[in-house]
């Protein structure tokens, strides 16, 4: 499987630039939709985490993925209603821009679109192999995130992005900065600057 197009960043940390303008979009097999992956650890069959973003053009039934937690949030469009059947049936309502739904991925879950296509960001961990933390930045700010590997992505305005006091990374919506800290201290100090939302996620491997 070809990997997404990147620009390897020169600085002091290990950055990849992963433009949105270069995602490739791969059709799902029901033709409801499509999907751009932006990151994965491993083969697609048996990742480790995989983080993606999708165009959702008609209602239907979501694939199943067994052991695996779920991140979905909306990032354009009027929404979507997510229903799960099943021994913990509930609603999952996307209805404004970067509403969040965390979901099991084996779940029996039905899509239903509120008013046409969206496009959303979906982030997909393998529970007994890794572990995330997701969170949206709405402010700038100095913060400081320990993880083997951590995304960056911008889902709304643009950002000016510096680790470790390097250099300034520009980012515009769907733009991601990729950090990977395995060679290196596992901690790094993140500087974001800019207007809009970023989306950081943090990414461990689960030690055996």
């Amino acid at each position: 499987m070809s990997r997404t197009p990147a620009q390897q960043v020169e600085d002091a940390a290990p950055l990849t630039l992963l433009r949105g303008a270069d995602l490739v979009a791969s059709p799902w097999k029901n033709g409801g939709g499509v999907t751009r992956e932006i990151a994965i650890s491993g083969p697609l069959e048996a990742f480790a985490w995989r983080v993606s973003v999708a165009d959702v053009a008609q209602a239907g039934p979501f694939s199943r993925f067994e052991g695996v937690a779920r991140t979905l949030v909306l990032l354009e469009g009027a929404g979507m209603v997510l229903d799960e059947t099943g021994a913990h049936a509930r609603t999952h309502s996307l209805e404004k821009v970067l509403d969040v739904a965390r979901f099991d991925g084996e779940a029996p879950i039905s899509a239903r679109l509120i008013d046409g296509p969206t496009r959303d960001f979906n982030l997909m961990v393998r529970r007994d192999v890794a572990r995330a933390t997701f969170d949206v930045w709405r402010e700038a700010g100095l913060r400081d995130v320990e993880a083997e590997t951590v995304l960056l992505y911008c889902a709304l305005g643009v950002a000016n992005v510096s680790v470790n006091g390097g250099d300034r990374v520009a980012l515009a919506v769907g733009d991601t900065l990729r950090i990977d800290t395995k060679n290196t201290a596992r901690s790094v100090r993140i500087d974001a600057e800019g207007e809009g939302a970023l989306f950081a996620i943090a990414l461990e491997s689960i030690k055996p």
